[in-house]
């Protein structure tokens, strides 16, 4: 009887083992793999993800298959049927999960943080990758990831980061990460949100161009011109649409046509199904509105691309994430920063010697100046906020993104003026500037403050000579995030500015550290 029982043990592991086929090559391609993982794997990734197998959703998502698609699938749907199947352990035998990296890194709080950022640094530079097996695109060159859960490169996070890199006189690697999003722009015609397969769908705000400023400052005037098919590729997918559109059809995509006919632009992701990495959150999202599902995917989706996923200025009723309403606003940062596309490609062409083309470019920039002033400028309130384009009104909801018109001086002194008094009397707090008024529990709202946001104001501050309130503010953020290093010998992606104590929250995941953007705000801001 021992011997049956021990033979009914091992059934299901001989079930749902059974042999998996060896792979020729570990580094095997087919054309599968530029499919992202919830098109590739079909039901068995539904499966995962709405298991709750993995408390964070990305992990399946950047998953690596150690066999081909097809086998996988055949297993799978031959293993399932039998009663002793695991899903668990189906996962762990045809996948190759992402490994949490444990650095032997160990902080020595004893030295300052600028000392421990530099020494961290290296550690977050990852080499070009060899072709892989899951949703990793590989890049022809070094780059620096975020940290943490973050394993790979993302858009905006980068600039910010290589404000670091510039305090540290490490030119090269910021050469090498403006010819990643280059190469990224040259093979997509854009640049994804990050060098993920899930990610193609979207991008995130558009930093390139103040990449490529950051590069030519330190290597030269004419790295504009090189960069000029990479920056007109960028502006066409923001602008792909635009003729299309009229008084019946006021909006395609990311463009949309305003009531006196000039254009504006907004966040978008191009499908309406939940995002790979957070499957099961988007579910739960769809599961609490009484809005078409398609609709909900979608504005969760374009939120990822404006980078503040999930924030109060998205949603209808300012504090339910079921009511997210991404794409019917025309956000005042996405226009700031298209703003300043057109007018490096205008910089750009005059160099190249084509002033039709730079005429022209510098006509688009103070078309949209004009149009974001109008539509965006609320003198009531004496902020910028993002515009409503179904319903023509602005939205209620004050944020930091209502200071990126300061950032790039498109601001009259005037409104400058008054933005700072609402962020002195607002937005100002012991550990620096919240990043919004309301409190959702949704990572970019109050009491959170984030590294990029300190830096777009700080710097919006001082081109309209408010020195005093800008020196406040680095100030504070930058006692803050040391307190935080001194305390936990970390770096954090976000910050409590509320209470300088406590520790920052909301959000799908837990608060990361290593982390990218903060590090290289801080560098820059101890420079300043």
């Amino acid at each position: 009887m021992k011997a049956i029982y021990f033979l009914l043990f091992l059934i299901p592991i001989f079930i749902s083992c059974d042999r998996p086929p060896k792979p020729s090559d570990s580094n095997y391609v087919e054309d599968k793999q530029g499919l992202s993982p919830d098109l590739r794997f079909g039901q068995l990734f539904i499966d995962v993800q709405t298991s709750g197998m993995f408390p964070d959703s990305k992990t399946f998502a950047d998953a690596e298959p150690k066999y081909p698609t097809d086998q996988i699938l055949d297993r799978y749907a031959q293993a399932r049927e039998s009663r002793w199947f695991s899903l668990k352990r189906f996962v762990r035998q045809y996948f190759a999960l992402p490994k949490t990296e444990k650095s032997r890194f160990r902080a020595d709080t004893s030295q300052t943080a600028e000392t421990h950022i530099r020494r961290l640094m290296p550690l977050l530079i990852r080499q070009p990758e060899v072709p892989s097996s899951g949703s990793l695109i590989p890049l022809p060159y070094p780059f620096i990831v975020p940290g943490g859960r973050f394993r790979e490169l993302y858009y905006w996070d980068s600039y910010f980061t290589m404000l670091g890199l510039k305090e540290m006189g490490d030119t090269l690697t910021i050469r090498h990460m403006t010819d990643n999003f280059a190469f990224l722009i040259d093979s997509f015609g854009f640049v994804p949100n990050g060098n993920r397969t899930y990610y193609l769908s979207r991008s995130q705000p558009p930093f390139f161009s103040l990449m490529v400023q950051l590069t030519a400052n330190l290597q030269g005037d004419s790295l504009l011109v090189r960069y000029l098919p990479q920056l007109e590729k960028e502006y066409q997918f923001w602008m792909e649409g635009q003729e299309k559109l009229a008084p019946q059809i006021p909006a395609h995509r990311r463009v949309i046509r305003m009531p006196d006919g000039r254009i504006l632009n907004r966040y978008w992701d191009d499908l309406t199904t939940p995002r790979p990495e957070s499957y099961r959150e988007d579910l739960a999202t769809v599961r609490n509105s009484n809005r078409p599902a398609e609709q909900v995917f979608r504005d969760l989706r374009a939120a990822c691309e404006s980078g503040w996923d999930f924030s109060s200025r998205w949603l209808a009723d300012s504090s339910s994430l079921h009511t997210i309403q991404t794409t019917q606003l025309a956000p005042v940062d996405l226009n700031a920063l298209l703003w300043n596309l057109e007018n490096t490609l205008s910089k750009a062409w005059a160099l190249a010697k084509r002033k039709d083309k730079a005429r022209k470019y510098k006509s688009l920039a103070q078309s949209r100046q004009l149009a974001l002033i109008k539509y965006c400028w609320d003198p009531e309130m004496g902020f910028f906020l993002d515009y409503h384009h179904e319903n023509r009104k602005r939205s209620k909801i004050p944020t930091l993104a209502g200071v990126f018109p300061l950032y790039f001086g498109l601001a009259s002194r005037e409104q400058a003026s008054a933005v700072a008094a609402v962020l002195e009397n607002n937005f100002l707090h012991p550990g620096g500037l919240v990043t919004s008024l309301t409190q959702t529990g949704q990572q970019w709202d109050a009491p959170n403050g984030w590294a990029p946001l300190q830096w777009v104001a700080i710097q919006g501050l001082r081109t309209y000579q408010h020195a005093a309130l800008a020196d406040s503010v680095q100030t504070r953020w930058i006692a803050q995030v040391d307190k935080i290093y001194r305390q936990s010998g970390k770096m954090m992606e976000k910050y409590h500015v509320v209470n300088p104590n406590a520790p920052a929250g909301g959000g799908e995941y837990p608060a990361q550290d290593g982390f990218g953007w903060t590090n290289g705000v801080f560098l820059a801001l101890e420079k300043k």
